[in-house]
């Protein structure tokens, strides 16, 4: 079917109490895999690119390889801008064809977060496209993405109106996530959650979840979470995979013999995230 915007898929997943696991892929058998387990357990399914990802490649690459996945698939397919850095890059974005878009004004002051998730937001509402905006800081670094080691977390009273301001469609909370391997289990905030989900209507999201505990992440669904990111163990998976085959065959000189254990890695591990974010059946 025809890509789609996270738009209505968070409004449904919001309304029936589970979350939407959204994947940063690499590469084409990332995206073949991701689609794969969504498709199997019938469930809707985001496919996100980080600016490090599209500087690899580009833009253009990355989404025909999605548009690609979600034409032969049976599931609702999105393609969406992860942590986009600039209006840019956004405006670039849009132009090429993605269906949802993060503009990421954390780590500038309050009002100029404010000022471009807002731009963003008015140069993409038109074409149906959703926005998603960060509030607050999710720490740690993976790409050129660095958070810090002391991540101010999200304001409640400041997220009603940043919400309000920007007219974003979705909010990107830090309550005590990071980006990239954490060292040791981490502390989320799961009564900062509840307290920004008392005073904002529109889906929360989760950023640096690769890590966390399911359990965790099923309290932070049940406490108003409706998009789920995962990023750094999907190319742990993939990494496992490829190695095996090398490890066992050194020899091996055809790329689509250890890529494919590595898409089966990854696809195994999304099928997973898709039971613990409660969506399977759901499409």
């Amino acid at each position: 079917m025809p890509l789609v915007t996270t738009k209505q898929l968070l409004l449904d997943a919001q309304a029936g109490g589970y979350a939407i696991g959204a994947f940063n892929v690499e590469n084409m058998e990332m995206v073949q895999a991701v689609v794969g387990a969504a498709e199997e357990l019938k469930s809707p399914v985001i496919l996100q690119t980080t600016p490090s990802t599209v500087k690899y490649a580009d833009l253009e690459y990355f989404y025909a390889n999605v548009k690609t996945a979600a034409k032969k698939a049976t599931v609702p397919v999105v393609i969406h801008l992860d942590h986009g850095n600039s209006f840019d890059l956004a405006m670039q974005a849009l132009r090429t064809g993605y269906t949802s878009i993060m503009i990421d004004g954390s780590h500038d002051s309050f009002e100029e977060n404010i000022a471009v998730s807002k731009a963003v937001v008015d140069a993409c509402h038109p074409s149906g496209v959703a926005v998603e905006a960060e509030l607050g800081k999710v720490g740690g670094k993976e790409d050129d993405l660095d958070g810090g080691d002391n991540n101010p977390y999200t304001n409640p009273q400041e997220a009603v109106i940043f919400v309000e301001r920007t007219g974003i469609d979705s909010l990107a909370v830090a309550i005590g996530t990071a980006h990239g391997v954490y060292q040791g289990i981490p502390k989320v905030d799961v009564e900062r959650l509840s307290k920004i989900k008392e005073v904002v209507s529109i889906p929360l999201v989760l950023h640096g979840t690769s890590g966390v505990p399911d359990e965790t992440v099923k309290e932070c669904i049940k406490r108003g979470i409706c998009k789920v990111n995962y990023a750094t163990d999907l190319r742990i998976a993939f990494s496992k995979g490829v190695n095996e085959v090398l490890h066992e065959a050194p020899d091996t000189i055809d790329p689509k013999k250890y890529n494919a254990k590595g898409r089966e890695e990854v696809k195994q591990y999304v099928m997973n995230k898709i039971m613990v974010c409660g969506s399977a059946g759901k499409a």
